[in-house]
């Protein structure tokens, strides 16, 4: 298992090894110990699985404090862009973001820490994404950045008519208007 560090302090890609032969592959998808030696402790209490269609986008979701979460995610089938984008108020790198592609093909994993607004974009015909988290889902505490905000630009990469959102997340704060519950 390789801990890859981003240019974000705290946002670490991990790639597991992989040993495949004629029959399949096997990997470890999570180990405790490696994790908490390069992470640090992160308790999970929960495990998320979604299934999504091509042009779904699920974000930009976080929970505000005392429900906030840290997450560890991965694209068990298809192909995602995924992005996490630093809402910590006094952070070098608050409003940065990184955008990664993971898939069943890479096997790549990001862990987003407390702090990170989170969302994914379906790029292959259906997705099926999962992912821990570090604190209970509280809907009192839920909220989240528009997807499309001009101040980000983050570069999706479909046309924005290819692009599906829920109802909710069409009404989420622009970062211009947001004030960081995420103080370090």
């Amino acid at each position: 298992m390789k801990f890859i560090k981003t240019e974000i302090e705290d946002l670490i890609i991990i790639e597991p090894t992989v040993f495949s032969d004629k029959r399949g592959y096997f990997l470890e998808s999570y180990n405790q110990n490696k994790f908490e030696e390069i992470v640090g402790k992160v308790s999970f209490v929960q495990d998320n699985e979604s299934k999504s269609s091509k042009g779904v986008l699920r974000g930009l979701h976080f929970q505000k404090p005392p429900y906030n979460q840290a997450k560890l995610v991965r694209c068990i089938k298809g192909k995602v862009l995924d992005v996490a984008v630093d809402l910590r108020n006094g952070s070098k790198t608050y409003g940065q973001y990184i955008v990664i592609e993971l898939s069943s093909e890479n096997k790549k994993q990001l862990f987003v820490p407390r702090g990170f607004a989170h969302g994914f974009l379906v790029l292959s015909e259906t997705a099926i994404f999962a992912y821990k988290v570090d604190n209970i889902y509280a809907p009192d505490y839920d909220a989240g950045i528009f997807w499309n905000d001009p101040t980000l630009n983050i570069p999706w990469g479909l046309d924005e008519s290819d692009i599906f959102v829920s109802d909710k997340d069409s009404k989420l704060s622009f970062f211009s208007d947001f004030k960081s519950p995420f103080i370090i």
